[in-house]
């Protein structure tokens, strides 16, 4: 008894123990629940960002996933264009690049060359001259032309010597016996520091003189361009024969841009005549510089002067006998600024290398011209051009659905009919789709219609889709 008393006892005084702190335990729950209160909004705010962060996620997965899909169908693209776009790339593109860097490096050094900054111009040229492109024999005159002006007059000489042993054909040897006698005049003697504005006077005193005394001031000129003057000096003097409408300033001009002066001098004529439409004065010129001359920046100084010109023909005859397919390219593309592009078309019919097809067809896309596109994606029997041609129609604003559609009708080529699947689906063109889909026997092929519209946000897709989980 004395045990369950004791036990008694001590239940009686827990539970008043409890009973007195009932009060605290209420004010600790109020207290709670303020505090979830005040915390709510922040809470909801929590929730939200997670959901939104939930959707960002899927939304990123879901990207990577069509990412992954579209990149595996380029994949299979390069592979099956390979002898045809990816060949183009590979002719065109790094040959394009080539030219554009030795260009940028090439005009770099001339500004150089412009501003005194003989150590950069110097940099610039032997950097061309080393890679031994198109231009190398030009830098190596430069890059002499700089030595000299830093008083390195033996390293000068060597460097013309270079020029003429390793370009024993160069349109630079002529100006290189110039300098080389400058070199050797000069050997011992100071560059003068008044040499700025000495040629700053002499820019004045040609646009005077030709202003005043015109043909006192020819001769001068002709003098001029034929000594190792600066380029900056030699290119104003061409530009001052541009704009004169003297018949001796007009020869003289004909006569550098026929190669009677270095290959820049003779691309600053060509220019000067394309600005100051100097070509009507003999429209044969061009022509009969672009069959003499082996010199790649003339020539692409002349194709565009064609274009300027509008001389279709003439761009025409180069693409179809230049050599050179940097130069065919670019012959192209100047023809690719011929409204409705009669001659490319030509060009076309009469390519057989995939790839020039394939470039033929880029500048038609970048002209926007749908019906040949049309007629070609309807026509071509070579399926890595039809490919090509597809995918560029494709890409046109215009609505090429139906053309799409009828070729896939009667493709019997299943890398040509995912080649149209794909191209739609870049389109986001579900209803075209959703028709392919209804037709195609294949299940493979209509597996890939149904992976291609399940990535897209459309109710024509989402309908289709529906139907065919209720069946």
């Amino acid at each position: 008894m004395d045990q369950i008393e004791e036990v008694e006892r001590r239940t009686a005084e827990r539970a008043a123990e409890l009973q007195s702190r009932l009060p605290d335990l209420d004010e600790l729950s109020r207290r709670a629940a303020e505090q979830v209160q005040r915390r709510l909004p922040e809470l909801e705010q929590q929730a939200r960002e997670a959901a939104a962060q939930a959707r960002v996620e899927e939304r990123a997965a879901a990207a990577e996933a069509r990412a992954a899909a579209k990149a595996q169908t380029n994949e299979f693209r390069f592979r099956f264009t390979a002898d045809s776009g990816a060949l183009f790339q590979q002719k065109t593109g790094a040959g394009q690049r080539r030219f554009a860097n030795e260009d940028r490096l090439y005009d770099a050094g001339k500004r150089a060359l412009d501003s005194h900054r003989w150590d950069d111009a110097l940099e610039d040229f032997n950097q061309i001259a080393s890679n031994a492109g198109p231009r190398a024999d030009a830098a190596l005159y430069w890059k002499a032309y700089a030595l000299n002006k830093l008083g390195r007059r033996d390293e000068a000489v060597a460097a013309l010597a270079e020029l003429r042993k390793s370009y024993p054909n160069s349109n630079w040897l002529e100006s290189a016996k110039a300098l080389e006698l400058e070199v050797q005049q000069a050997a011992g003697k100071p560059v003068s520091p008044d040499q700025q504005a000495d040629e700053d006077l002499k820019l004045i005193a040609i646009n005077s003189i030709m202003q005043s005394d015109p043909d006192r001031a020819m001769p001068l000129l002709e003098n001029l361009l034929k000594t190792s003057t600066s380029p900056k000096l030699k290119e104003r003097a061409i530009f001052v024969l541009a704009q004169s409408g003297s018949p001796r300033a007009h020869q003289i001009l004909e006569r550098i841009a026929r190669g009677g002066a270095n290959p820049d001098l003779q691309v600053k004529a060509i220019e000067y005549m394309r600005q100051y439409r100097r070509q009507s004065d003999n429209p044969d010129l061009l022509p009969e510089i672009y069959a003499s001359t082996n010199d790649i920046t003339v020539k692409r100084a002349i194709l565009d002067a064609y274009g300027s010109y509008r001389e279709w023909d003439h761009l025409l005859q180069a693409a179809r006998s230049e050599k050179n397919h940097d130069l065919y390219i670019r012959a192209v593309e100047r023809l690719g600024n011929h409204e409705g592009q009669p001659e490319l078309w030509q060009l076309y019919q009469s390519a057989s290398a995939p790839e020039d097809k394939v470039q033929i067809l880029e500048c038609m896309y970048s002209n926007a011209n749908v019906e040949k596109l049309s007629d070609t994606v309807r026509n071509e029997k070579d399926p890595k051009v039809l490919a090509a041609a597809i995918e560029m129609l494709a890409r046109q604003k215009a609505n090429t659905a139906d053309t799409l559609v009828a070729v896939y009708g009667t493709e019997q080529d299943d890398r040509i009919k995912q080649t149209i699947v794909d191209s739609l689906y870049n389109q986001r063109n579900a209803k075209a789709m959703v028709e392919l889909a209804r037709t195609e026997k294949d299940p493979k092929m209509k597996l890939r219609i149904v992976d291609r519209l399940g990535g897209m946000k459309s109710k024509e897709a989402s309908d289709y889709l529906l139907e065919l989980l209720s069946k």
